[in-house]
């Protein structure tokens, strides 16, 4: 059965990839942004991907924007949400802080709700919904407070409408995708170690939706640091030097140190 994606955050990096990913496999894709010119661009790679539109997540018209696109390809399958902003902010300037808790909240939440009601009025599309959030939600990120908060946010809002549409049998799939950091814009301006390839990270996210995962940690090194920082207790958690721990941690996982060892030396 052919279906139907919509993309909002297709303008680059991850979105842009898993859009192109998605077409290539088939699906009939439209594509969501605010630069118009690199959405008819992404439009032109594919003949799969078949309509896009101009939308800001922080606009009061968005769901309006969204729901004329999902008419306009014959209806929606897959709602793939991609757009957010991140800041490191150790001197916690407020505008960024505000910015962040704007676009990866308030708009995030208007964008979801949407394709939640979407799939609400139009049950026959057993619908699916899959967001990128992030491993920053494991733990509160001294480095990033409002980015690491408003991934929590993001991870819980998921978890909750995944029991609310099951509370109202509505047949919706729920996907938390949680990469670590990907070379992508959000942080071409930071020293960030084990850097993730955006085209690879696209490839185990459509794989992850395909099979209806729920809760997706890209990639395996990952999995093991946000499975050893889930170990830390809190009175621990808030005296540790972050990056340092980062870069320790990149270093032992590289060089395939055992899950014991590694932990030890990433929390010594």
């Amino acid at each position: 059965m052919e279906k139907n994606v919509i993309v909002v955050g297709a303008t680059s990096g991850i979105g842009r990839e898993v859009a192109i990913l998605f077409a290539k496999r088939g699906y009939k894709v439209a594509v969501a942004g605010r630069r118009e010119d690199k959405l008819e661009e992404v439009a032109s790679l594919h003949d799969n991907i078949i309509a896009y539109a101009k939308i800001d997540v922080n606009s009061e018209d968005a769901p309006a924007l969204f729901t004329a696109l999902a008419d306009r390809i014959g209806g929606m399958d897959i709602y793939f949400h991609s757009s957010g902003i991140g800041y490191q902010n150790k001197n916690l300037v407020v505008e960024k802080e505000m910015a962040t808790v704007q676009t990866n909240a308030l708009g995030w939440t208007r964008m979801i709700t949407a394709a939640f009601h979407y799939f609400e009025q139009h049950k026959e599309r057993k619908g699916h919904i899959a967001i990128i959030s992030s491993i920053a939600g494991t733990k509160g990120l001294g480095a990033a407070p409002a980015y690491s908060a408003t991934k929590r946010f993001q991870n819980t809002y998921i978890e909750s409408l995944c029991q609310l549409a099951r509370m109202r049998h509505m047949d919706i799939s729920f996907t938390d995708i949680r990469p670590g950091f990907v070379e992508t814009d959000l942080i071409k301006d930071e020293d960030y170690p084990m850097q993730l390839q955006p085209a690879k990270v696209a490839r185990d996210i459509v794989s992850a939706i395909e099979k209806k995962q729920s809760i997706v940690i890209i990639d395996w090194r990952y999995r093991i640091l946000v499975g050893l920082w889930s170990l830390i207790p809190r009175w621990l958690w808030i005296r540790i030097n972050l990056n340092r721990s980062i870069d320790r941690g990149a270093v032992l996982l590289s060089k395939n140190k055992s899950f014991p060892t590694a932990f030890a030396r990433l929390c010594g």
